[in-house]
């Protein structure tokens, strides 16, 4: 149980970094009550389509038999963490600026929820192999995990949008937790599943 709760956080923490920054900018200019309840709802409703579907995507693909097979979805995080590595640096900042802009205040529930939806592509392929390795109990935890994390994250966005020292700081150092983690993600899924004992046995 200690291990699925620890997995659980590691796994939405290293996934959501981007988001993380995103929420600090939307919430250092939405300060109504309204609003920012508003950006929390887009946040929860973005991030479970996100997981819906990969518990979906991830119980269709358990049905393949050889856990070596599903193991091989750990290349999957082990590329973005590489990917993640390697590329230039983006200004997402500015990309949620002209969402918002262009959608307007009074959608800004709608506007949370699909950049969360947009910005899933590197969840997807995290989640989607992180869930074939859980069992049913295994993953309602991981769901409640996930629950009280989003709020946390939420809340720490929030108040760490105020303070810019802390923000620029975590800008910085962005893509080396990202891509260590991501990497450590993918090597762990695969030899959890056997697939880098059955590679190398080869």
């Amino acid at each position: 149980m200690v291990q699925t709760i620890v997995s659980a956080l590691v796994v939405y923490i290293s996934t959501n970094i981007d988001d993380f920054l995103i929420l600090m900018v939307i919430f250092s200019q939405n300060d109504s009550r309204k609003r920012m309840k508003g950006i929390v709802a887009g946040q929860y409703l973005g991030m479970g389509i996100i997981v819906t579907f990969s518990i979906f995507a991830a119980y269709v693909i358990n049905l393949i038999p050889q856990a070596w097979v599903i193991g091989l979805l750990g290349l999957i995080p082990l590329f973005l963490g590489i990917r993640v590595a390697l590329k230039r640096e983006e200004r997402e900042d500015e990309d949620v600026f002209e969402k918002m802009e262009a959608r307007g205040a009074n959608q800004l529930f709608w506007t949370v929820a699909l950049i969360t939806i947009a910005s899933g592509g590197d969840n997807l392929g995290i989640y989607i192999p992180y869930f074939t390795s859980l069992t049913w109990p295994e993953t309602m935890v991981t769901l409640i995990i996930f629950v009280v994390s989003i709020a946390i994250l939420c809340y720490i966005s929030y108040r760490l949008s105020k303070i810019t020292l802390i923000s620029e700081i975590i800008e910085k150092y962005q893509r080396m937790i990202v891509s260590l983690v991501f990497v450590g993600l993918g090597i762990y899924i695969m030899v959890e599943n056997g697939t880098i004992q059955t590679l190398v046995g080869w």
